[in-house]
């Protein structure tokens, strides 16, 4: 109240104009008020007003100090750190591939650590040891991980293909969601119908992943279903050109959405894709934040891989 015044005294005082009063700059302190440019009649007011005591006067006399700031050194965010689970393998490596391509520290977990690849990208990539059936030794693999993309699968025995498609893959994501990974990806496979029920385990498998990956990571967790994936792959010191009957099969099945309706033989006309493609989309649905969560068919897969 006393400042409002003060204030109201100053305009309405003869020797304080309008102008000098917008040239005067009002600094606050400690709840009192100077005028920095007053005038000595300005300084008589004031003084009047708020009873200014000599040590009032001094601080109207004399100016602030300003200090400068100092500076702040912003140090350069590090790389994202991706693990790739069967990164040797023929997707897997791939993605590794992609991976560090983006600039990516990638890092990858087998029972025998580092596999005997006579390829650059490889020694690129930290290789780690450990067994996805104990989760115990997954747990250093995923330190300071951002992401994980899992390309874990196989075939055998019913018994052996839940194992390997369920289980191991069910322990690394309930292992990352513990660890606080931010995003996980997993490829799994797309419904080719009968065939489910031949290789029973290895669908059961992944669709048991599929909804423990959906229940852990809401809104980080992304789910991959190509079909048939083709690319040279190699086998021991063997490399099989797949791209000869896949890339000719995909041009052809691609445009021919509404044949997968057919029932029965519908799911078999599901067109293969590239794993350079498939590895391209899990790179991206483990590091883009605005990736949408949940599965993407092959379509998308294909949709995906064609954008920058």
């Amino acid at each position: 109240m006393a400042m409002r015044s003060a204030v109201a005294r100053l305009i309405r005082s003869s020797s304080a104009s309008p102008s000098r009063l917008s040239s005067s700059s009002i600094l606050l302190k400690s709840g009192n008020a100077f005028f920095s440019n007053a005038t000595p009649s300005d300084q008589k007011h004031i003084e009047e007003s708020f009873n200014a005591t000599p040590s009032d006067r001094k601080h109207i006399e004399e100016p602030f100090e300003v200090k400068e700031a100092e500076p702040v050194n912003a140090s350069k965010s590090s790389p994202e750190k991706l693990l790739v689970l069967g990164g040797s393998g023929f997707v897997g490596s791939h993605v590794c591939k992609e991976a560090l391509d983006k600039g990516l520290v990638v890092s990858s977990l087998s029972r025998s650590g580092k596999p005997s690849l006579n390829e650059p990208w490889a020694d690129k990539v930290i290789w780690n040891q450990g067994d996805l059936l104990e989760p115990a030794s997954l747990k250093d693999a995923m330190d300071n991980v951002s992401a994980v993309v899992s390309c874990v699968g196989g075939f055998g025995s019913n018994s052996f293909m839940y194992k390997i498609n369920g289980t191991a893959n069910i322990n690394a994501i309930r292992t990352a969601a513990e660890k606080g990974v931010k995003r996980f990806v997993y490829v799994s496979a797309a419904d080719f119908g009968l065939l489910n029920y031949l290789l029973q385990g290895y669908y059961e498998g992944k669709r048991a992943s599929e909804a423990e990956l959906l229940s852990k990571f809401t809104y980080g967790g992304v789910i991959l279903r190509p079909g048939f994936i083709h690319g040279t792959r190699r086998v021991g010191s063997v490399k099989i050109p797949l791209g000869l009957v896949g890339s000719p099969m995909q041009m052809v099945l691609q445009n021919a959405k509404l044949l997968t309706r057919l029932p029965l033989i519908g799911p078999l006309l599901t067109p293969p894709v590239s794993v350079a493609s498939v590895g391209k989309v899990a790179v991206r649905a483990a590091t883009d934040p605005v990736f949408p969560p949940g599965i993407v068919d092959v379509y998308g897969i294909m949709r995906y891989s064609e954008q920058n």
